[in-house]
């Protein structure tokens, strides 16, 4: 960028910054990130807490503000506001992200654990028989309606758990345990009647 052109550009304010930035120039958005990284670093490593995700963090807000400067709207607040709030829900979208993940984590090696977990000998005396029958069923059922089955009937997890641990809306989490529900019971039924 020329000297005149950078000076030129340095003389006008952020507003006006962001709507040149708006019609694809990039010397003015270097202008707005030259002005506005060093305190969106700041606030996104006190969310982050890591360097390396902070600065990651970083890139992906000023790539919204490349993508979006038709978005902004000075009524709504300056630029480093707008620049700072799309800083902050992106690290709170990324910590919740985070959080989600190590539930499902956690709750998936708890599904392991369950399945893995040997019956006392009084619950194998109750299921004895129909163990043999109900895991054919189990086995018989698509993998997202067995998940949700054993979740809600092994594991012991809430249709609200069931549904955070495995990132999906309650009323699919419903559906699912509903639907593998009704093809167990038709399929044990099947069997017992074929006896």
């Amino acid at each position: 960028m020329g000297t005149r052109r950078q000076n030129d550009l340095d003389r006008l304010a952020d507003e006006d910054l962001v709507a040149r930035v708006a019609e694809g120039d990039a010397g003015a958005f270097e202008i707005v990130y030259d002005r506005h990284a060093k305190v969106a670093f700041s606030l996104a490593f006190r969310l982050l807490g890591e360097r390396a995700a902070a600065e990651d963090l970083v890139q992906d807000a000023f790539l919204s503000v490349w993508r979006g400067a038709d978005r902004f709207s000075p009524a709504l607040g300056s630029v480093r506001t707008w620049v700072l709030s799309i800083v902050h829900h992106r690290g709170i979208d990324r910590l919740r992200s985070s959080a989600a993940s190590a539930r499902r984590e956690l709750a998936l090696q708890q599904e392991a654990r369950v399945g893995a977990q040997q019956e006392r000998p009084e619950e194998r005396a109750i299921d004895g028989a129909l163990t043999p029958s109900l895991h054919r069923g189990l086995e018989a059922l698509p993998d997202d309606q067995g998940r949700v089955v054993r979740l809600a009937y092994f594991g012991g997890f809430t249709h609200h758990e069931i549904a955070e641990m495995l990132g999906l809306p309650l009323g699919t989490v419903k559906s699912r345990l509903r639907l593998g529900l009704d093809r167990l019971r038709m399929s044990m039924g099947a069997r017992e009647a074929l006896g």
